[in-house]
């Protein structure tokens, strides 16, 4: 039976915690307030250490607005600094990656080392009268995490420690990252016309695995696949069952039963969501590290990276680069499959034309359960200090 307008608009008849308010997705203020109480106070993926292999490698990302540049300095150790001159806070480095001791702002010449401080203000004697001078002019400093060649940024000096924030999370990661030393073999991104927690979901609500034409010979065909167990962690991450996977369903597909990655078993599937925005998703042979940034309310920048062994052979490296891209390549099935779908539902949310979504199911946290989701929710809800389901009511203190 079709709502009428009231019908339409009311709370859906559920706890509280099973639906969200549109406005988290489309309300800029909140996105602004997102970005200060959230994202800048978690801990976010940057890149993988092999993205600066060598010293004086350094490589600049966005987060939360902020520019920043991750380097391994001169000394091999991993560094992370404010992209912002100390003169008139220019951005020093423009270049997505390069490898450089020295980093010139190009506005009036004030220079940098890669340990962050100042080595050269152009025609410094000018400063003496108000007490500038190099050594007072370093870069900001940003706290750094690494664990299995992963390398974490936080712009927040109170926040939890890396070690506590992220706990046992990568438990079920252990064996495969941790065992051989691995590389970044595929780098692309994209944006999305969606909101970044839209993206993030689809990585949490495995409902929507109906979606993909290949996941639903793949993965739903796959023995035990709605018996599957979500496992959430403190700081709102989690991890689900490894299972195995029948690749061979795909027309001209083969089993992925030769050269899993370390740890894996033939055909295995593993995934763990970090929050707020980094998913990593294991299918035997390939890898994928996915993580977003924020835009604006309804822009989403999607970056994902395929990983291998490094040194592996040059057919291995083939495999996997092929295996990676049916999936998640710019020319594979899902990537693309879920910008459709969060784009679709984002239309809406903009429009105004829908108040809430359902995040509603429950199945004794198996597979298709939403409990990762809500999880992912109480934790929004505790950095943002409101509930999820009416964003407008703050918490009480």
């Amino acid at each position: 039976m079709s709502r009428s307008a009231v019908e339409w608009k009311a709370q859906p008849g559920v706890n509280p915690e099973d639906y969200v308010s549109a406005e988290i997705y489309t309300d800029p203020k909140l996105f602004r307030e997102e970005l200060e109480r959230l994202k800048r106070a978690t801990w976010k993926f940057a890149c993988h250490e092999s993205e600066i292999p060598n010293p004086d490698d350094y490589r600049t990302i966005d987060h939360a607005g902020v520019p920043i540049i991750v380097t391994r300095s001169s000394d091999g150790q991993v560094r992370a600094f404010i992209n912002a001159c100390s003169h008139r806070s220019a951005m020093v480095l423009r270049e997505p990656c390069g490898n450089a001791k020295q980093w010139t702002c190009l506005f009036h010449f004030w220079t940098y080392d890669n340990f962050g401080s100042c080595t050269q203000i152009s025609r410094e004697e000018g400063y003496e009268q108000a007490g500038i001078c190099k050594a007072k002019m370093g870069l900001r400093e940003v706290r750094v995490g690494q664990k299995y060649g992963l390398i974490f940024v936080n712009l927040d000096e109170s926040a939890p420690s890396f070690e506590e924030y992220f706990g046992d999370s990568f438990e079920n990661l252990a064996e495969v990252l941790g065992t051989q030393n691995l590389e970044v073999f595929h780098y692309h991104k994209a944006t999305v016309k969606a909101n970044w927690k839209q993206w993030h979901e689809t990585n949490m609500e495995l409902y929507h695995e109906y979606l993909h034409v290949v996941n639903r010979q793949v993965a739903m065909t796959g023995d035990g696949f709605f018996d599957r167990q979500w496992k959430t962690y403190p700081y709102g991450h989690a991890t689900l069952t490894p299972m195995v996977q029948k690749f061979d369903r795909v027309k001209g597909w083969k089993a992925r039963n030769e050269k899993p990655l370390p740890g894996l078993g033939p055909n295995e599937f593993r995934i763990v969501t970090f929050f707020p925005d980094t998913t990593i998703i294991v299918r035997a042979t390939a890898m994928r590290i996915d993580t977003s940034t924020p835009i604006a309310p309804g822009l989403t920048l999607v970056e994902q990276r395929g990983v291998g062994i490094k040194g592996e052979s040059p057919g291995d490296r083939t495999m996997r680069i092929k295996h990676h891209n049916q999936f998640w390549g710019p020319f594979g099935r899902n990537l693309p499959e879920d910008a459709i779908a969060v784009e679709a539902v984002y239309e809406t949310l903009r429009a105004g034309a829908a108040p809430y979504g359902l995040f509603a199911r429950h199945e004794g946290n198996r597979g298709q359960d939403d409990h990762p989701v809500r999880t992912f929710y109480q934790e929004w809800s505790r950095y943002m200090g409101r509930p999820a389901s009416a964003p407008s009511e703050r918490a009480r203190a």
